[in-house]
């Protein structure tokens, strides 16, 4: 497979965008190999770390929170912890601005993993599942009259010129999108270490730019996704964006790069470093989340013993509380919630706050501990 049909022009759809994969001399090379054994190894260490922990899904509402709002921050959609907390603690449903764009995205993770683990394969559909969600819109692949272009960010005499012009035309578009599932479906056909599929599929994606907006989320969550196909995690608990904002010129310039001269390894080792590096702070704070909970759970098992550790298992689901959210089968009453609540705040697990005319309580370490960058 040639990696030009023709010479690449920035201001011109490219419509010639080479299908995948990538000729094996562009992408296989000892450097490569080398950040795949790194990148494996800590993404295998995060997986047994996560499967000790007495609830998995503890932990993922949480950290899923987080990856939301550094996801939508790279869309320069910007809302602190504080406030995105205190606005899902009293109601999703008024959210507004910025904060209802990182519940928008949370919604979106959740569809695709539900879908992701139920067809044990990406589908198309399931992208366009996810930018619904994410646009709140009701079409799907971008049509020709959409004339959309990628223009350079930051600030400079060249801000706002043409960088890229994505393929155009449903077809195209379509052809091109199929050819990315069945490369990342197909470990037969495509024989290719997980990591550097995860890795050339969302240069891929980036480069199809399928929809109208909401192009930069969506291939973020693909990239997760794909982690739970490949059984590569059971849960998704790793989340590239908080790397990328810290390396956000690097990752446009790589990516431009791939396009204009098919340089596939830098690419392919940013994403690989990325998920290394990512791999190894999640580790650091699963340990920090799982230490507090058990001193937590001690603790109220010794002063309340009423107390069930499932309602434990709640205070660590995201850090503001309100008592009518924790209620489930096994907590009917909000009386009660309130009531244990209140036992919490006497022993310094929880701090209350007051956010309009409700009082919520604070896990002041466990909020700590996700604001720590």
């Amino acid at each position: 497979m040639s990696d030009f049909a023709e010479p690449y022009e920035r201001t011109k759809p490219y419509n010639n965008l080479p299908l995948l994969p990538p000729e094996d001399d562009k992408v296989e090379t000892k450097e490569v190999f080398l950040a795949l054994n790194n990148a494996n190894k800590a993404l295998a260490e995060l997986k047994g770390i996560a499967k000790k922990l007495p609830n998995q899904s503890m932990l993922v509402s949480t950290i899923a929170l987080r990856e939301a709002k550094a996801s939508t921050e790279i869309e320069n959609k910007f809302t602190t912890d504080d406030e995105l907390y205190k606005a899902l603690t009293i109601s999703e449903y008024g959210l507004k601005g910025n904060a209802k764009e990182v519940l928008r995205y949370r919604q979106a993770l959740w569809k695709g993993y539900h879908d992701i683990v139920q067809e044990k394969s990406l589908r198309v559909e399931t992208l366009i599942e996810i930018y619904k969600e994410i646009k709140q819109v009701d079409d799907g692949i971008r049509p020709p009259q959409t004339e959309t272009v990628i223009l350079k960010r930051g600030s400079g005499q060249l801000t706002g010129e043409v960088v890229y012009t994505p393929p155009r035309g449903t077809k195209i578009i379509q052809q091109k999108l199929n050819n990315l599932v069945e490369y990342i479906n197909n470990d037969t056909k495509f024989p290719y270490d997980p990591l550097l599929k995860i890795a050339i599929s969302h240069y891929q994606f980036e480069a199809i730019h399928p929809f109208r907006d909401g192009n930069g989320r969506a291939g973020r969550i693909l990239s997760i996704l794909l982690m739970i196909q490949k059984r590569l995690l059971e849960v998704p608990i790793l989340y590239l964006s908080s790397y990328i904002i810290r390396e956000k010129d690097e990752y446009y310039e790589l990516l431009k790069n791939v396009t204009s001269h098919r340089k596939w390894i830098p690419w392919i080792i940013y994403m690989l470093k990325a998920i290394e590096e990512t791999s190894k702070y999640t580790i650091s704070k699963i340990e920090e989340i799982d230490s507090l909970f058990t001193k937590i759970s001690e603790l109220v098992s010794e002063k309340y013993p009423a107390i069930r550790k499932e309602f434990i298992e709640k205070l660590f689901e995201q850090p503001y509380l309100s008592p009518r959210k924790l209620l489930d089968r096994n907590m009917k009453s909000v009386n009660t919630a309130k009531k244990y609540l209140k036992q919490l705040e006497e022993i310094g697990v929880l701090i209350p706050k007051k956010i309009g005319k409700e009082v919520v309580y604070l896990n002041i370490d466990l909020y700590n501990i996700l604001s720590d960058s």
